[in-house]
């Protein structure tokens, strides 16, 4: 399994569980012609960006579905809390000093947020950075008070400060512009950031806000954010999956 070391090659690996508490199943609803893990499996391989794409997976109908359909998959062989641990079973296996972390119900992604996240390693030759993330602007008072929708504050140089699933920054000054942002589930982490993050026990801000990037946080790492238009839909729920399948049918119009 072991890889020819090369610093500039980057994996990206698709943690997928077909369990979901909001939405079981979900990962394998159809898209067209196509189930939404494929969608994001093809998406991954179309960019060019990478030097291997596979998804890895808890379920013998995932791992099949992705095969029949031409993609690369591991089956993982443990119990994962999160899709970061699914993905470093398999990522600390290969030798990408790179690893992308894209989540499997993100079926929208674009080439042009993942080459911006990679172009911020490439910048950084002093390895400051451990990981690479996305946000986006939400101006939608109910997006911004939807607690599925996880929120991030950055400094001045766009250093995550703070995730959360309250309204971050509170907009007590009405006066003031409101600059509320979505964190988008797309990770770029160093190989050493993922062996670092596998030793480390749960954080209680992890705990109470469930969402590992206060982890990382929480124990020093350097988490660099890249603002990007919207990326469509992700899909946490039913309500979603309807918004994904018109979103679908309005990029496929466009395509024609």
């Amino acid at each position: 399994m072991i890889q020819e070391s090369n610093e500039n090659k980057i994996v990206a690996l698709i943690p997928a569980r077909l369990e979901s508490s909001r939405f079981p199943g979900k990962l394998l609803k159809k898209l067209g012609h196509k189930s939404v893990i494929l969608h994001v499996h093809d998406n991954m391989v179309a960019t060019g960006l990478f030097d291997h794409v596979a998804v890895v997976c808890n379920h013998r109908d995932i791992y099949d579905d992705i095969i029949r359909g031409g993609g690369s998959a591991y089956m993982s062989k443990k119990e994962h809390e999160n899709g970061t641990s699914r993905i470093s079973e398999i990522a600390l296996e290969l030798d990408y000093p790179i690893v992308f972390n894209v989540q499997g119900d993100e079926p929208f992604v674009n080439e042009s947020i993942l080459q911006k996240l990679i172009n911020i390693f490439k910048a950084d030759k002093d390895k400051n950075i451990d990981i690479v993330s996305p946000m986006t602007i939400l101006s939608n008072e109910q997006e911004i008070q939807n607690p599925n929708n996880v929120k991030v504050v950055t400094d001045n140089d766009r250093n995550a400060m703070y995730f959360s699933r309250s309204p971050i920054p509170y907009h007590r000054n009405q006066s003031a512009p409101r600059n509320c942002f979505k964190h988008i589930g797309i990770y770029g982490y160093r190989k050493e950031a993922l062996e670092k993050i596998q030793k480390l026990p749960y954080s209680n801000l992890e705990d109470q806000e469930l969402i590992e990037c206060l982890r990382y946080l929480d124990y020093g790492m350097k988490i660099k954010m890249a603002e990007t238009p919207s990326q469509g839909v992700s899909i946490d729920t039913p309500e979603d999956f309807e918004k994904a399948i018109e979103f679908y049918k309005i990029l496929q119009s466009g395509i024609k």
